[in-house]
């Protein structure tokens, strides 16, 4: 059988593996990390919800699992479209008949001066337990000043997307529930938590009742909700708007956009918009017969489909039966995106889910169908089992302050304060 090498372990990458095992494919995996991260709960670890453990699994389990697949954790330097080979950043050289990309993405600062250098982010396990110890370990060293509300700490979020939304509000929450118990030496009204977007909506992919009631959901929680507010400029303590203020910061959390991985202009492939590999309709790259891209790092020119989870899953499994076909000696199809929904969620017993069938739910009975479908989706049973105790624990159990915590970190501001 020809042998594939799927780049990139993510929704896609793990969906064309499993479906390329089931041909039976000879199949790499390549990743650079040994574990696949389940990306939409990763603003529960960044609120002591979740352990990283709970959202991420092991790669070499997940080939072990399924026949004629080999895992191989390193970087990828280029690719030699000649030769027909993946070159390693160890050096290590692997050659392929079929190619699968599925590198995912990383954060888009959109060129904002100070966004890279002074804001964090959420797509990858030590971005997550970054913003983690950095929230709980300021707390923790404000706790210890001796004037412990001398100040303000502002949390500001960049983008009223779903991450953006989920994180504003699970903030909210710790700032009324577990603040108090956990921090009484702290008055809860001095952490602010203030959600920046410079659109005139949240949540754009939604209909409009269901942003206006995620808008009024946030504010009763305390958000300090900022639509048609765009950044021009983040500094250590600071961000300047572009109406020309500025808002004192402690932390700025970035969720205001996507891109493909840098990387990709290096592997001599075509790339479009948002720095995404163009392909076409069966998700072959324009110009090669043998590559496929799939996923967040994909960009179908004719059509392009949302960066979310279920694209991911679906040009996965599609580019797999693609390169079967094509063993076969059969033309290719054209990929059609089955919409399945989408939803965010706001807070314990909140959030907004929208059907394309038209059904549009909010509250709680949206809140228990995010809870489900994120446990059903979630790999290894380990992982759903302790998601779910964890969840109940935040949101069900008496006393809910209680939250994971790591090392303290400290923001620049704090670190300013510490040494004047």
């Amino acid at each position: 059988m020809p042998h594939v090498v799927v780049v990139g372990a993510g929704f896609a990458g793990l969906s064309a593996t499993a479906e390329l095992a089931k041909e039976g494919f000879r199949v790499t995996l390549i990743d650079r990390h040994p574990y696949n991260t389940f990306q939409p709960l990763l603003y529960q670890v960044a609120t002591g919800g979740l352990n990283a453990g709970d959202v991420t699994y092991s790669l070499r389990y997940f080939a072990a699992r399924h026949a004629g697949v080999r895992f191989r954790r390193a970087g990828v330097s280029t690719i030699d479209h000649d030769a027909l080979e993946v070159v390693c950043d160890d050096g290590v050289r692997v050659g392929y008949d079929f190619l699968v990309v599925g590198t995912g993405i990383t954060t888009n600062h959109f060129g904002i001066p100070g966004a890279a250098e002074y804001t964090m982010s959420m797509y990858t396990r030590a971005d997550a337990l970054k913003v983690r110890d950095t929230i709980f370990g300021s707390m923790e060293i404000i706790a210890g000043m001796s004037e412990p509300n001398a100040g303000a700490f502002t949390i500001v979020i960049v983008g009223g997307g779903a991450t953006g939304v989920e994180m504003a509000g699970q903030l909210a929450e710790l700032k009324t529930e577990a603040l108090p118990k956990t921090y009484p030496e702290l008055n809860p009204a001095q952490v602010k938590v203030v959600l920046v977007e410079m659109g005139e909506v949240l949540l754009a992919p939604f209909d409009d009742s269901l942003r206006q009631y995620a808008l009024q959901e946030l504010i009763k929680r305390g958000v300090d909700v900022r639509l048609k507010t765009a950044i021009s400029e983040v500094h250590p303590d600071r961000v300047d708007l572009k109406d020309g203020s500025s808002m004192p910061v402690d932390l700025v959390i970035w969720a205001a956009g996507v891109s493909g991985s840098p990387v990709l202009r290096e592997w001599g492939l075509p790339i479009g918009r948002g720095g995404r590999i163009e392909v076409n309709g069966d998700l072959r790259v324009i110009g090669f017969e043998n590559v496929f891209a799939i996923g967040d790092a994909s960009l179908t020119v004719e059509k392009p489909l949302p960066q979310l989870a279920q694209p991911a899953i679906q040009t996965g499994k599609f580019a797999a039966r693609q390169i079967a076909r094509l063993h076969r000696g059969l033309e290719t199809e054209t990929f059609s995106y089955h919409d399945k929904g989408t939803m965010a969620t706001i807070g314990r017993g909140d959030a907004v889910l929208q059907m394309p069938v038209g059904l549009k739910l909010r509250g709680v009975t949206a809140w228990l169908g995010w809870i489900f479908l994120h446990i059903m989706y979630l790999l290894g049973g380990r992982n759903r089992l302790q998601t779910l105790l964890n969840l109940g624990s935040r949101y069900v159990l008496p006393g809910r302050s209680n939250t994971i915590v790591g090392d303290v970190m400290e923001t620049p501001k704090l670190k300013a304060i510490k040494n004047s």
